[in-house]
């Protein structure tokens, strides 16, 4: 099965969106939990640091997500259109 360059363009931005929108969440999370457990182990208040850490990564990361999706989306729009050669 050939595929024509609209499919390889599709497949392409498909794994972009799927490797960016996987750092938009393991970042995040990766980061402000090792934060809250710093703090957590720092001024003894378990386990609200951690809980605290992961809270703040999942509203960060869905801020993230959620302006990356409008510009993939308007990304996946303009693979529509035809080129002009």
């Amino acid at each position: 099965m050939a595929f024509t360059e609209m499919d390889r363009r599709s497949y392409l931005l498909g794994f972009k969106i799927m490797g960016d929108f996987g750092a938009a969440i393991a970042v995040p999370v990766v980061l402000f939990v090792l934060a809250g457990k710093w703090l957590q182990e720092k001024f003894d208040f378990a386990p609200f640091g951690i809980l605290g850490g992961f809270i703040i990564a999942a509203l960060l990361s869905t801020l993230i997500i959620r302006r990356k999706a409008k510009w993939y989306a308007a990304e996946y729009k303009a693979l529509e259109t035809p080129r002009k050669k």
